[in-house]
C-alpha cells in the first residue's frame, strides 16, 4: 500500500493506483453510479479490479478508471463516501417456479 499521509482525505486501506468505477451513459457523457449502504447512506463504489466490478454488477455494466483522489473530488461535494470493493448484500434471486399444469376445475366423478 502507498503512504497516504500527504493526502488529507485519503481513504484508509485504499491503494493509490487506478480504481474501476461503475458509470451509466448520460446525454453525451458518463455519469457516476451511486448506491446505498446497508444503513441507507449514499455512496460511490469502486473496485480494485475490473473482474470484481463485473462479477458484482454484471458483465455488461459500464465502467471507467479513476484514481481514489479523483473519485473523492467528484463525490465529496455531494456528501457521498467512497466504498471500495463492496460485497453484494442483495439476496440472490430465486429461479422462477416451474409452471404447474392447469387445474381441472370440472372433473367428472364416477
Amino acid at each position: 500500500m502507498t503512504d497516504h499521509r500527504g493526502d488529507p482525505e485519503a481513504t484508509p486501506g485504499v491503494r493509490d493506483g487506478p480504481l474501476y468505477v461503475p458509470v451509466r451513459p448520460g446525454r453525451g457523457c458518463l455519469v457516476t453510479c451511486f448506491f446505498r449502504t446497508p444503513s441507507g447512506r449514499r455512496t460511490a463504489v469502486a473496485f480494485t479490479t475490473s473482474v470484481q466490478l463485473l462479477a458484482t454488477l454484471g458483465r455488461d455494466h459500464h465502467w471507467i478508471r479513476l484514481s481514489a483522489t479523483a473519485l473523492r473530488s467528484l463525490t465529496s461535494p455531494l456528501g457521498c463516501a467512497v466504498t471500495v470493493d463492496p460485497r453484494s448484500s442483495a439476496h440472490p434471486l430465486r429461479p422462477p417456479r416451474a409452471a404447474r399444469p392447469p387445474r381441472r376445475e370440472a372433473q367428472q366423478r364416477r
